[in-house]
């Protein structure tokens, strides 16, 4: 019996890197390809007792003893072992396959997306132009008037952008900091630090980046608020990530794209910025998420929709 143990232990090794090599197509799965490879581990220290035990002659109870060795380690070092789950670990939805034995957080594709909207809404545009690529490029609604026009499923943008709100202090002291945008779309007026997110890069990695390079601040404690669809009459289609941020180290000064300035949050300048912030600002300031539908002809907001959305588990 131990000897039939020993000489399957090949196609054990095999079972499990064929595993690992499954896992490599998955995004986001480095904790469980490293757990298969320390199952193969165990596996190759169980198979070495029984080696010993056979060319040793000792008693074929003392397998079960090598067998407890090997399960003590796993307990020990469980958490690098078996990082697996069946069901999803926020909603308890039975997971797929891929989602088992991959993707190390262990959540189903709709908790992800609601865990990482930023992300999920970049996949969206992705999977967007991979899948319908002509259709993509045949859709022009440069010539929409309305928002209910646009088939916002299939509209996908041609940039994407961040903005970031930093605030400080508290109650009727509680200020933002705002820029004056000195160059680029939107010149002139009032707005808070942004840019468009580079290639490879998450909205909030660019969020950060962005913000240091217009005032020389670099924000943590970042929070992703809502999501802005904008569509042009020139033709220019843009998604715009909205954060706040509550921490920041650094010394605020000018550049050339940026003049920073603290404003009160009771008196943000409205009249000054982009038609669309009166709508969705105080509601992001009230705590609530949102995604917003616009349509502009150069500065002037032709429609609007505005769609709040519910607060996340860890939010409420």
């Amino acid at each position: 019996m131990l000897q039939k143990l020993a000489d399957q232990y090949l196609w054990v090794i095999c079972a499990i890197l064929l595993v690992n090599l499954y896992q490599r197509r998955i995004a986001d799965s480095e904790k469980k390809r490293f757990a298969t490879i320390y199952i193969a581990a165990l596996a190759m220290v169980f198979d070495v007792f029984l080696v010993i035990i056979i060319s040793q002659n000792w008693p074929r109870w003392t397998a079960i003893i090598a067998l407890a060795v090997v399960l003590v380690l796993g307990i020990v070092f469980r958490k690098r072992v078996w990082p697996f789950r069946l069901h999803c670990a926020s909603c308890g939805t039975k997971l797929n396959l891929d989602h088992i034995i991959g993707h190390d957080d262990n959540l189903c594709p709709d908790c992800w997306a609601k865990a990482h909207p930023e992300e999920a809404a970049k996949q969206t545009e992705e999977d967007a132009k991979k899948n319908a690529p002509q259709l993509a490029e045949e859709q022009d609604y440069s010539a929409a008037n309305d928002v209910r026009e646009i088939d916002w499923d299939l509209w996908a943008p041609k940039e994407t952008c961040v903005i970031t709100y930093l605030f400080q202090g508290e109650g009727p002291d509680k200020q933002v900091l705002l820029i004056d945008k000195k160059r680029g779309l939107g010149n002139g007026l009032v707005n808070a630090p942004g840019g468009h997110v580079e290639l490879a890069e998450t909205a909030e990695e660019a969020a950060i980046r962005e913000f240091d390079e217009e005032t020389g601040v670099k924000v943590s404690d970042i929070h992703h608020m809502g999501i802005l669809n904008f569509q042009f009459k020139d033709g220019l289609s843009m998604r715009g990530h909205v954060f706040f941020a509550y921490s920041y180290e650094g010394e605020m000064h000018e550049t050339d794209e940026a003049r920073p300035f603290w404003c009160p949050v009771d008196e943000i300048p409205y009249e000054k910025m982009w038609q669309d912030d009166h709508l969705w600002l105080p509601k992001a300031l009230e705590g609530q998420r949102f995604q917003g539908f616009f349509i502009f002809d150069d500065r002037l907001m032709t429609s609007s929709k505005l769609d709040i959305l519910p607060m996340q588990e860890n939010e409420e």
